[in-house]
């Protein structure tokens, strides 16, 4: 018992300069340090306005019938390059798709510029 006791004793002077040395790396100011900006986040685009569309009445066209389409919103919060990825009529294609170019959007934004993002909307089409 007396030998481990000794045993740490002996090493435990060993580990003082150690720790001492560290510390004063940690709390050294003169040390210069980098300034990066921090971002705030990406704020997604938003539907501000969307035309209302004008359907002829077709048996063919399911109730709630919903129309995904990928596009770009630019600075301006105008839609472009809109394509219809998935639709339940071809009927519907066209229709949705100069709605949703006539929409208007808050345009995304990141550090508090506005900014040109993709998106995919989902449209409802009600009868």
């Amino acid at each position: 018992m007396r030998r481990i006791l000794a045993a740490g004793l002996f090493f435990t002077p060993l580990f003082l300069p150690t720790a001492a040395v560290a510390s004063n790396l940690a709390t050294d100011a003169s040390t210069p340090t980098e300034v990066r900006s921090v971002s705030t986040g990406v704020i997604p685009a938003q539907v501000l306005y969307a035309p209302n569309i004008d359907l002829p009445f077709n048996e063919s066209i399911p109730n709630n019938a919903e129309v995904v389409l990928q596009l770009n919103v630019d600075e301006k919060g105008r839609a472009e390059d809109v394509q219809v990825v998935k639709s339940p009529n071809p009927e519907l294609d066209a229709p949705v798709a100069e709605a949703v170019r006539k929409s208007r959007f808050r345009p995304a934004a990141l550090d508090h510029q506005a900014i040109a993002v993709p998106m995919t909307l989902t449209v409802v089409v009600q009868r």
